[in-house]
């Protein structure tokens, strides 16, 4: 290594973000387009005394950047989004921030589908409206995780929140008996409205690398209303990395389309590895290419300190959530482990 190349890769900016050169690309799966255009901006809303997870960006009548993102109670520790969420709404000058945090929008309902946790929020507008598509659950467990729905007017609300699930698991003994969650919803050229949700069986099945227990999965549903009733696709699970062997498998998924490709983004769970970000494309929206790879693990963007003992999933980011303007990408939302409070925050990449 000449000290030139040398010194790139040690260079880091004074928010400790280490520019990715061209040259210094891992070995392995060659990485998509997508990949060569992410500029690593820093860690947005950290938040003292909370864990900081799933950022929805999207931009307002009044050209700020809005984010509506899930947070709880730090003594709850990294667990505490699946019994304890809350879904808050943040705004910014800059997609990058500062932000400013303006308030709760949902909260848990205790008698309620949403009774203990309100996660996974996916913001977006149709037909002059807000729509914010979230994971609810009833029991503090998985087993109860389904995707509703809340509508406003204007990104400051207020916001009507359905009283029952939009999506439910299939019937017992399906591939998505256990749970709806991580909804992404785009309006199709068809006129449509398509729910991309991700979902896993509950007992085991047999495939031919043997047997395979909660493999997470992407199905579609349909409705002629953004605010449903949906329908699944007969064709589901869309995307199903089960019989690559390993477990392999995949959550978090972002959808989008440009031109007359579909796009999907979403977290590696063996495909690959389990530290990176992987990208599909669709001619349809149903039948999904081979992965590429999308972003790598935190080590390749940043330079921090080692792993608190209690954080687990240190050194990657989970949850990818595109800023669209204009129906094109310009910035790339993450979260991740780690920042000055030792928990999770946002980290943003600008995509040039």
């Amino acid at each position: 290594m000449n000290r030139k190349t040398f010194v790139q890769q040690l260079s880091v900016l004074s928010a400790g973000v280490c520019i990715h050169t061209g040259g210094l690309m891992p070995s392995g799966p060659a990485p998509s387009a997508f990949s060569k255009h992410l500029k690593p901006l820093g860690r947005a809303l950290e938040l003292e005394g909370f864990y900081v997870w799933c950022n929805s960006p999207i931009t307002g009548p009044d050209g700020k950047t809005h984010v509506f993102f899930s947070r709880w109670n730090a003594a709850k520790k990294m667990s505490g989004w699946i019994n304890g969420s809350e879904i808050v709404h943040a705004v910014a000058d800059k997609p990058e921030g500062p932000y400013e945090v303006r308030g709760t929008v949902l909260q848990p309902r205790p008698g309620y589908w949403d009774a203990t946790t309100c996660h996974n929020p996916f913001i977006t507008t149709f037909n002059n409206k807000y729509y914010l598509y979230y994971m609810g659950n009833a029991n503090g467990k998985t087993n109860t995780k389904r995707i509703g729905l809340a509508v406003a007017d204007t990104l400051d609300g207020p916001w009507e929140r359905m009283d029952h699930p939009l999506l439910e698991p299939g019937r017992k003994g399906s591939w998505d008996d256990h749970c709806t969650t991580n909804p992404s919803v785009i309006q199709h050229p068809d006129g449509r409205y398509w729910l991309y949700y991700k979902s896993w069986n509950t007992r085991e099945y047999e495939t031919q690398t043997g047997a395979v227990r909660g493999n997470r999965k992407y199905g579609l549903a349909f409705s002629d209303q953004p605010e449903g009733p949906f329908k699944k696709y007969e064709g589901n699970p869309i995307v199903d990395f089960s019989k690559r062997g390993n477990n392999a498998q995949l959550e978090d998924a972002f959808i989008w389309q440009q031109g007359n490709t579909f796009y999907m983004i979403a977290r590696d769970m063996g495909y690959y590895n389990h530290e990176c970000g992987i990208i599909l494309t669709s001619r349809n929206g149903m039948v999904w290419g081979k992965p590429k790879i999308a972003f790598y693990g935190a080590e390749r963007y940043l330079q921090q300190p080692p792993a608190p003992p209690h954080l687990k999933r240190y050194g990657r980011f989970e949850r990818p959530q595109l800023l669209l303007q204009k129906g094109k990408p310009t910035h790339l939302f993450t979260t991740s482990q780690g920042g000055k409070y030792h928990t999770a925050s946002s980290f943003i990449f600008k995509i040039t």
